[in-house]
């Protein structure tokens, strides 16, 4: 099995990806992986640092405003497109796989046009452009969400889910474990806050205003704030408040955490599922189609979720935890709910047509 998977930017696009490429290496350990990326993005620095090689290509986006840099986009689009075919006849791979992002784009149209069997995955339940101009091309689609023949052709769709991230299958921890690993007490309410490695500017600012008036009430809270935000040292001193710009042990976090206020990306929503716990969704205004909110209102509507506009947080958001943190049965049952759209396997169900469509099975 020879495999090319493409795509990335940011960690929705990467993590899927490298959960496929180690469902692919599980089935086939002697399979060869190549990824290919964009210059100057974060998977040219996360994908090494999971054991795979990546060659990056000189493609980039439209900036929104206007910029001299739009005026390069086409000619990067044309060396990328040259680069791309490169690689292709170059790798001979059995398979090609776009997961978003601006490389699957020539990537995929290179594989295409050179007969190369493949498959897309999108993880939004609002399709992004990319897999939306490929969608005629390629073989296969993998999506997360029912109702997705709106954008892609009916007869090419797989339901499989989003891959997440092997350690949040099928967690044992108890919430004692995970909060002794915080200095937390299990016997107090936690709230868990997270907006993504970067962090998420209308959360902070509002879990820093509301953080005095939770900590009076005996609740906790684990928050990651990313690399960007000050906290105020007074907030930070505050007792039972644990912070950090970036949470590697995530199964640690759900496992101790009652309540999850998070953004919804594709991924954040499969990991809520997956370990099946209650939480607020307050959407990015700042992403292509608006998709958060699309992604959010798939879990309101079966009611494994809340909404909170993000521009409504600061008058919301208290009101709402305030709401859930008293309230086990609500908790229980969004929590219920949530789980039943988890989907543990999705990579390796990705993986199964991987082999399938290059015909290795």
């Amino acid at each position: 099995m020879k495999a090319i998977i493409s795509g990335g930017g940011t960690g929705g696009h990467i993590f899927p990806a490298v959960a496929i490429a180690k469902a692919i290496r599980k089935k086939d350990p002697n399979a060869e992986i190549l990824f290919v990326g964009a210059i100057g993005r974060m998977e040219m620095e996360k994908v090494p640092q999971q054991g795979f090689e990546i060659i990056g290509l000189p493609i980039s986006g439209i900036q929104r405003r206007l910029t001299w840099k739009n005026l390069l986009v086409p000619v990067k689009v044309i060396r990328s497109l040259i680069k791309a075919r490169m690689i292709v006849r170059n790798f001979k791979p059995d398979i090609a796989v776009g997961v978003g992002g601006y490389a699957s784009g020539p990537l995929l149209k290179a594989a295409t046009a050179m007969g190369i069997p493949s498959l897309i995955q999108e993880q939004n339940s609002f399709a992004g452009i990319t897999n939306k101009l490929l969608a005629k091309r390629v073989n296969k689609i993998c999506v997360a969400y029912e109702g997705m023949d709106r954008f892609f052709p009916a007869h090419k769709i797989e339901i499989t889910g989003n891959p997440v991230r092997p350690e949040l299958k099928n967690i044992v921890l108890t919430k004692e474990e995970a909060c002794h690993h915080f200095g937390l007490d299990h016997s107090k309410p936690v709230i868990a806050a997270v907006g993504g490695s970067l962090g998420a500017a209308s959360i902070n600012q509002a879990v820093q205003y509301f953080a005095p008036f939770w900590v009076e009430k005996g609740w906790q809270i684990i928050w990651q704030t990313g690399k960007n935000f000050d906290v105020d040292p007074l907030i930070a001193q505050l007792p039972g408040v644990v912070i950090s710009p970036f949470i590697i042990e995530m199964n640690m976090l759900y496992a101790a955490s009652d309540l999850v206020i998070s953004r919804a990306g594709a991924m954040s929503i499969a990991e809520l599922c997956a370990v099946g716990k209650p939480a607020v969704l307050v959407p990015s205004p700042h992403v292509a189609e608006d998709h958060q909110t699309h992604n959010a209102l798939a879990l309101v509507r079966k009611e494994a979720a809340v909404l909170i506009k993000d521009h409504e947080i600061m008058v919301e958001l208290g009101k709402c935890v305030g709401n859930l943190i008293q309230n086990d049965s609500l908790r229980a049952q969004l929590a219920s709910n949530a789980h039943l759209m988890g989907v543990l396997d999705a990579d390796e169900r990705i993986a199964d047509i991987v082999f399938e469509l290059a015909r290795k099975i």
